[in-house]
C-alpha cells in the first residue's frame, strides 16, 4: 500500500502563505496522478488541484486559480500546495490524495485510491 502523509499546515492571517507537503510511502508515488482536497466544517469534501504524474499538466478550482500552485517531486516521492493570499474561506482540512486508475489529472475524489490523514489550516480574519 502507499501511505501519504501531510505536513505543513497551521495558522496563519489572512493575505498569508503556507506550503504544504504530502510525502509518500511506497514505489508507485511516481506512477499516478496526484490531488488536493479540503474540507471545511458543515460543508463537503471539495476539489482543490491536481497534477499529472509527469508534473506537465495540471488543473485547480476556480476559487484557488491565481493563488494556489501544486507542483511535485517524484525524485522525492512528494507533492507540494504552495497556498498565497489566503483568505479565511481557506480554512479546512487539506487532504492529499494519490490516484488509482491512470496519469492524468482528475477532480474526482472517486479517481483516488490513496489519502493521507488530513493537515488542518486554519486562516485568521
Amino acid at each position: 500500500q502507499v501511505l501519504l502523509v501531510e505536513s505543513g499546515g497551521g495558522l496563519v492571517q489572512a493575505g498569508g502563505s503556507l506550503r504544504l507537503s504530502c510525502a509518500a510511502s511506497g514505489r508507485t508515488f511516481s506512477n499516478s496522478a496526484k490531488g488536493w482536497f479540503r474540507q471545511a466544517p458543515g460543508k463537503e469534501r471539495e476539489f482543490v488541484a491536481t497534477i499529472s504524474w509527469s508534473g506537465i499538466s495540471t488543473d485547480y478550482a476556480a476559487f484557488v486559480k491565481g493563488r494556489f500552485t501544486i507542483s511535485r517531486d517524484n525524485a522525492k516521492n512528494t507533492v507540494y500546495l504552495q497556498m498565497n493570499s489566503l483568505k479565511p474561506e481557506d480554512t479546512a482540512v487539506y487532504y492529499c490524495a494519490g490516484g488509482k486508475y491512470g496519469r492524468g489529472t482528475s477532480t474526482s475524489a472517486s479517481d483516488y485510491g490513496y489519502w493521507g490523514q488530513g493537515t488542518q489550516v486554519t486562516v485568521s480574519s
